[in-house]
């Protein structure tokens, strides 16, 4: 292992456990910084309702340490946006946000969009499908945004069982991002969840980075705030384990082929080579091709959107 991931390992991987909630408090008020939490979500209704009520209870009614929860629906057609504003959530439809731009599908188009209806010095992101919810997935991530000065994005590391089996959750992380990320960023070798989902950042760091639209987003922001803010600035913390809805094979496929092409595009900025993938199903008449487009989008920087430029001098 490189020497300076083996320090980075020691210097900024903790555990939830290191930061009791009153030493967050106590550096929240000393700081004068507030915090904003938004869940993603597309049909979510099974969950985004605990999740909700679990940061309303713990970290905003029973503490003060979340200052606005946002749910940003990206177009769910079950209750999800219902369920989440009974729960206490404020929940904004992705169309509603900078409609002079169209939105596409994609999570990374929705955590752009967020920037624009949150107000937090620090944005905390928590996907919307977690089951057996802790709050330490929110005040973990927090933690050192508010205690270190020089730290600026922090992800959630964590134990994925699939089933029964444990460890066994992150297929498209240990087969196609950690072998990016090994081969070609090898500073970041260090971060043991780097496409999970559950992640905080100063909005002066993330208002500065492109999004990539879709699952790439993970992937592009950590390279991307590897460079504009460096290794020692990046951080993450234990918070114990993560449960949630597996997708199929052919899903994570699609998710795989968006994380390189995210990568490519960072690799070199170079031209297209094929942004599409092929999958198939079995057919009546033997397996059939599927066609796939890759997202390749990317939105630019926040500060470069007037409306944000605008809602910040207001």
């Amino acid at each position: 292992m490189l020497e300076e991931v083996e320090r980075w390992l020691s210097a900024r991987s903790w555990s939830v456990a290191d930061r009791p909630i009153q030493q967050l408090m106590a550096a929240k008020h000393a700081g004068g910084q507030s915090v904003s939490v938004v869940l993603p979500a597309l049909d979510e209704e099974a969950t985004v309702g605990g999740i909700v009520s679990v940061i309303r209870r713990e970290l905003m009614e029973r503490v003060p340490l979340v200052d606005e929860l946002v749910v940003v629906d990206s177009g769910s057609r079950d209750r999800t946006s219902a369920v989440a504003a009974a729960a206490g959530a404020r929940v904004v439809h992705r169309d509603a946000i900078l409609p002079r731009v169209p939105a596409v599908p994609g999570k990374g188009e929705v955590l752009w969009r967020s920037l624009l209806v949150t107000g937090g010095d620090i944005v905390c992101f928590v996907d919307a499908d977690l089951r057996e919810f802790s709050a330490d997935f929110v005040s973990g991530i927090v933690g050192p945004l508010l205690t270190e000065p020089d730290v600026h994005l922090v992800k959630a590391m964590y134990d994925r069982p699939l089933g029964t089996a444990p460890g066994q959750g992150g297929r498209v992380t240990e087969l196609m991002a950690r072998p990016l990320l090994n081969m070609h960023w090898p500073r970041l070798a260090g971060f043991v969840q780097p496409l999970g989902g559950e992640y905080a950042a100063r909005r002066s760091l993330l208002e500065q980075l492109p999004f990539p639209v879709g699952y790439g987003v993970e992937l592009g922001m950590l390279v991307d705030a590897l460079h504009l803010v460096g290794l020692d600035a990046l951080a993450q913390v234990d918070v114990g384990v993560r449960r949630h809805r597996h997708q199929d094979g052919q899903a994570l496929g699609r998710m795989s082929a968006a994380i390189y092409r995210t990568a490519q595009l960072r690799l070199a900025r170079g031209h297209l080579v094929r942004p599409s993938l092929i999958q198939f199903e079995r057919g009546a008449d033997g397996f059939e091709p599927r066609t796939y487009s890759v997202d390749t989008e990317e939105r630019p920087p926040m500060t470069e959107i007037p409306e944000y430029a605008t809602r910040k001098a207001a």
